[in-house]
């Protein structure tokens, strides 16, 4: 187990990034189509294919995930990632037609410092295109891909990545950028919220302050009251090798959802765009109730685990008046 989504077989992550614009994108692959849902908390989402993830909806698998930074503008990401998954002869088949499955969702990064005036067309189909070419099974955590351009409230953002296995021997990862309107860290300090789900010092062991203060509790949010829709959105999948149908998927990005809870104070506000996808390789059988329910308890505790790993190893961005890293004030 190396603590990323990769340790689920079959799925392969990739980043690229554009240093000069300040943003990146990343692409989750799947060897085989994967079983697939989405769970939306956020009040200002930004998405992709999520009506075809809709239970009514014929579609069950997808080919891959894209995740971006760029607002609506990384939307384009899943088409470069498409166009990658189509050369390769990925896709579902209608007849003579192969239509590769990209669902991805986005977060504003456009207000970092970079140089966000590329002309008549954004890099992001390029990007995605690039990010699906470099996938593989070990990938870097922190101002990467996606999450190269990300912000909270209080330190730099990044992306994260954790896995665990169930007591019945499935397993689950997770994958998050974290672009949050809040905070992943308790006040200022160097607690991380998620502290109680730390596994061996993944994001420096630190735990929790002996008590909590007034200060400690207050909302901290980019911009204060007057914090914008567009600065926003944490976003992410979390990938299981249980068989799973496409509702108990949707139950599983439901109950991970709650990873989100765990790690950002405070979450799901209107200014949020918070959406995480679930998927399944369907490898492992699974009881559906007992099991399932076991399962989406141990993907909350790895996503609110991958989402303080995104913050604790990220780097400021190389621009004046950058948010600072974690690292740079706690080492």
């Amino acid at each position: 187990m190396k603590n990323l989504l990769t340790d689920i077989a079959g799925v392969r992550v990739g980043h690229a990034e554009d240093a000069k614009v300040a943003s990146g994108t990343t692409a989750i692959i799947f060897d085989s189509p994967a079983v697939a849902a989405i769970d939306v908390r956020g009040g200002g989402p930004g998405t992709r294919e999520d009506a075809l993830l809709d239970l009514a909806n014929t579609v069950e698998r997808v080919d891959a995930i894209a995740l971006s930074g760029g607002s609506a503008f990384g939307l384009d990401t899943g088409g470069g990632v498409q166009a990658w998954l189509a050369e390769q002869g990925r896709g579902h088949r209608v007849r003579e037609a192969l239509i590769p499955i990209v669902p991805g969702a986005i977060l504003f990064d456009l207000l970092n410092g970079g140089d966000k005036a590329w002309g008549r067309f954004s890099p992001y189909r390029d990007l995605g295109y690039t990010a699906a070419a470099a996938a593989g099974t070990d990938f870097a955590l922190g101002s990467v891909g996606a999450g190269l351009g990300a912000t909270t409230a209080t330190f730099k953002g990044g992306l994260g990545s954790a896995s665990d296995v169930t007591p019945g021997g499935v397993k689950v990862a997770a994958i998050v950028a974290v672009n949050a309107v809040g905070s992943v860290t308790v006040g200022d300090g160097p607690w991380f919220w998620a502290a109680p789900f730390e596994v061996d010092g993944e994001y420096g062991g630190r735990g929790l302050p002996d008590k909590f203060t007034d200060d400690m509790l207050r909302m901290r949010i980019k911009g204060g009251p007057a914090a914008s829709a567009r600065e926003n959105t944490t976003i992410g999948a979390v990938v299981t090798d249980a068989v799973l149908t496409k509702p108990q998927a949707k139950r599983l990005a439901m109950i991970a959802h709650t990873g989100f809870a765990r790690a950002i104070y405070p979450v799901h506000a209107p200014t949020d765009g918070d959406v995480l996808f679930a998927a399944a390789t369907c490898e492992k059988p699974i009881e559906p109730l007992v099991g399932l329910t076991e399962l989406g308890t141990v993907a909350a505790n790895v996503v609110a685990r991958a989402i303080a790993r995104g913050v604790y190893c990220a780097t400021a961005l190389p621009f004046g008046g950058a948010q600072q890293a974690w690292k740079d004030r706690f080492g």
